[in-house]
């Protein structure tokens, strides 16, 4: 980065660390306790302002919703044009304005005190007329931009986002939000894949499984293991059903155990070769209520031989069959292995 560039961050940390201390402890308190009151109402928070404002105020309120606080962004100019509609009594409103005198945001305020709205300003300036009319304020000035000019909005935009980003924070912590709620919002993300998608979300079902049975011959073993599952195609995998229970998993045979078996056995004695001449007769498991990811970390952690497929039972005590869950269906579903993983695939 040239000097100059690195002077701006410089400049533009300067001004969120000089916010920190120009806040009101009592100030930021109180707008807590509204958001905190908030969200026990099961109300919304509504952000608004406009120009660089505005686009701040779209940001706090997408950061809010992301963590578990409804929160939608109110344009000023259609809230003045019937969009004010969507403001009920126990409603936060919190507006955003550098100069605290944005007409579009002070023309809204007499309407939000007759709906009894808590209106708490994130203001540039503490004694502008917006501050005046809320009842929290939160000091977002700054000394000055750091634009050439010290016109272009820079350092206060940073500020107010900054503020925004805090208070997010803290609501967040005080609030409790676990890391499993947080992924409830965000199911597309790697956390959200993480911390939602179960063994049973990702499996190849028992239905598309049929079973084979101890004395099945190589040749229909190899169909089986070629022909695999009719939404999937080839699995790599097929499983041996207990005579005694007919549900239950006495073996496991996959692309690997077919190919050690064939070189094992000399190729005079392959028509001989059934099923359970090839099977691990005890293969790691899994449960349907667990995790992809602890499933993935299971795979990779074993150090008996490479795991690719694991069976999927339906408790340790009944240990019926329920599907097959394949390393492909995780990479599928976005999950990563781990830089130094020995699973072939």
């Amino acid at each position: 980065m040239t000097t100059a560039l690195s002077r701006c961050l410089q400049e533009e940390a300067a001004a969120i660390s000089a916010a920190s201390h120009r806040l009101d402890p009592n100030q930021v308190e109180a707008a807590l306790l509204v958001l905190e009151n908030c969200r026990k109402r099961r109300a919304k928070m509504l952000i608004t302002g406009v120009g660089k404002s505005g686009i701040v105020a779209r940001k706090i309120a997408a950061t809010f919703s992301s963590i578990g606080l409804t929160a939608v962004f109110l344009n000023p100019l259609d809230a003045l044009h019937g969009d004010l509609g969507i403001v009920n009594t126990d409603d936060v409103v919190l507006l955003l304005s550098n100069s605290g005198e944005t007409s579009e945001l002070l023309a809204m305020l007499p309407h939000l005190r007759l709906r009894g709205n808590v209106r708490i300003a994130l203001v540039g300036r503490t004694l502008s007329t917006l501050a005046k009319g809320c009842d929290v304020v939160l000091d977002a000035s700054v000394d000055r931009e750091i634009c050439p000019l010290n016109l272009a909005p820079t350092a206060s935009t940073a500020v107010a986002m900054a503020i925004g980003d805090a208070l997010a924070a803290v609501w967040m912590e005080r609030s409790g939000i676990s890391s499993e709620q947080f992924a409830f919002n965000h199911p597309a993300g790697a956390i959200g894949r993480e911390l939602t998608l179960t063994v049973a979300d990702l499996m190849v079902p028992v239905q598309e499984l049929p079973p084979l049975e101890p004395d099945t011959p190589l040749p229909v073993v190899i169909g089986h293991l070629t022909k695999g599952s009719p939404s999937r195609g080839s699995l790599g995998a097929c499983w041996i059903a207990s005579s005694h229970a007919p549900t239950q998993i006495v073996g496991l045979i996959t692309d690997g155990d077919l190919r050690r078996t064939l070189q094992r056995y000399g190729p005079d004695e392959w028509p001989t070769i059934t099923a359970s001449w090839m099977a691990t007769t005890d293969p790691i498991t899994v449960y349907p209520h667990e995790l992809a990811i602890s499933a993935l970390q299971l795979m990779e952690s074993n150090r008996r031989k490479s795991i690719s497929v694991l069976p999927v039972i339906s408790s340790k005590l009944e240990r019926d069959f329920v599907g097959l869950l394949r390393l492909h269906d995780l990479i599928r579903a976005g999950f990563s292995l781990s830089p130094t993983s020995t699973i072939e695939h």
